[in-house]
């Protein structure tokens, strides 16, 4: 999310290559795509490597199995995808992020932190447009003008003077990045479950556990690229150590012209397999490459499209949600700040509480329910329901309440790269363009960060 900001370009050094071509068809579906390596659509082997994974974890002490588990299967087939199903590595990097996460009470900061602190963070960093792409996943939009060198400064200043939740740390994670941490965990408590509930998809049966970018570098000078590199140093390698395989893809976009120059240091800065996930958007580029993964009313005007969104103001609610989404006490948008969901209504519903604190005191209201789409219940006989996406479409059809949407992620071929066949309008994007006249090859995205 964040910090992710090296593009992955190849030809980018003049040795220039073809485009992938992104096929004309709404599907992500391919033989290597989507949704393979995820829950539901797992090969023998993946499958094998989840049970040893789960058999592993449970003797290091670190993972039970409930009912209910202490960490869902999609949560743990992040870090299987991440390390290539190899279960060793796997097992290190989780316990090394439940390690993490006990010295650094991130639960607590994300249930105590104080909105004014959280707001800090979320206006610098990327925001969700309240949309999603094609593929049902949260579509974030990041103006990287706004991270200069005073904000930054400002920003760790403010970090390391004040107390601004609940949770202790271990000393080695500098405190005003607990606050961008926050951002990762209402990712993945807040936005990643509301959207996998979404049933408006291709794959209803698959949870979302990822996100696409569009990072704009308009305004960005060399100073400022060259002023943050510490920053997004370490914040890019915390977040890709302990949130796996949140990270679709991000389109750059608005690249300056000495942005070629540059590249060769700054995407020494990244995990590679980051960069490989990003991809840098020429002016001319820019409306049909985002209009082949997301719909012109969930894009941002600026970027080409019909949604009046701008960086800093909080998420647009989506048409799509009407008829799903209950607004309470007196709220037709989310708030900023930790949101969670909670089941209700013996498990039929979810609802939207507001966590974190107003002023020094918690926060604890509901903001809406929706019905629970995701899992399927099982149905009165005990067999689980079969026909869900059958359901989600006769509740369309008849305007009742019912399942929604969101959307999923990457995936890759047999040696580790994804392959989109992703969803054009109708026309082939057919190459990407970098300013100057290098071509920058839209790279099948490996996943890990």
């Amino acid at each position: 999310m964040t910090a992710d900001l090296a593009p992955a370009i190849s030809g980018i050094s003049g040795n220039s290559a073809p485009a992938t071509r992104v096929k004309s068809s709404t599907s992500t579906a391919s033989q290597f795509g989507y949704p393979r390596g995820h829950l539901g659509h797992l090969s023998e082997h993946e499958e094998a490597a989840l049970d040893k994974f789960k058999d592993v974890l449970e003797q290091e002490g670190i993972w039970t199995r409930g009912p209910p588990a202490s960490h869902d299967d999609q949560t743990l087939l992040r870090y299987l995808r991440a390390r290539r199903w190899i279960v060793e590595d796997a097992c290190r990097q989780f316990k090394d992020t439940e390690d993490w996460r006990a010295a650094n009470n991130i639960d607590t900061l994300y249930q105590t932190i104080e909105l004014d602190a959280y707001e800090q963070g979320r206006r610098l960093y990327p925001q969700w447009t309240g949309r999603r792409d094609r593929r049902g996943m949260p579509l974030y939009v990041f103006s990287v003008k706004h991270l200069d060198s005073k904000a930054v400064s400002d920003y760790e200043r403010q970090g390391a003077k004040s107390s601004f939740s609940d949770a202790k740390t271990d000393g080695k994670t500098p405190s005003g990045f607990l606050r961008l941490f926050a951002l990762y965990e209402n990712m993945t408590r807040f936005n990643q479950p509301f959207c996998t509930q979404l049933a408006d998809r291709e794959h209803p049966d698959v949870p979302i556990t990822m996100s696409i970018n569009i990072v704009d570098i308009s305004g960005v000078g060399l100073k400022q690229f060259w002023n943050l590199k510490g920053h997004m140093q370490v914040a890019s390698q915390i977040a890709t150590a302990h949130y796996p395989e949140t990270l679709d893809r991000i389109f750059v976009i608005g690249a300056p012209s000495f942005f070629n120059t540059v590249w060769g240091w700054v995407k020494r800065w990244f995990d590679p397999i980051t960069t490989s996930k990003i991809f840098v958007l020429a002016p001319h580029q820019v409306k049909a490459t985002l209009e082949a993964f997301i719909e012109p009313r969930n894009i941002p005007k600026k970027y080409g499209g019909e949604l009046d969104f701008s960086f800093g103001q909080l998420g647009v609610p989506d048409p799509a949600w009407e008829g799903i989404v209950s607004w309470e006490n007196g709220f037709t948008s989310f708030p900023t700040g930790p949101l969670l969901w909670k089941e209700v209504d013996n498990g039929r519903r979810m609802a939207c509480v507001a966590s974190g604190k107003e002023n020094g005191k918690p926060r604890d209201v509901r903001i809406c329910t929706m019905p629970k789409a995701w899992p399927p219940r099982e149905t009165l006989d005990g067999e689980k329901a079969a026909a869900f996406q059958e359901t989600t479409e006769d509740t369309q059809t008849n305007g009742e309440e019912g399942e929604v949407s969101g959307g999923t992620q990457t995936d890759k071929t047999t040696n580790g790269a994804q392959t989109d066949e992703a969803l054009a309008n109708g026309e082939l994007v057919e190459k990407l363009k970098l300013e100057g006249g290098n071509e920058a090859r839209v790279t099948p995205a490996t996943a890990t960060a």
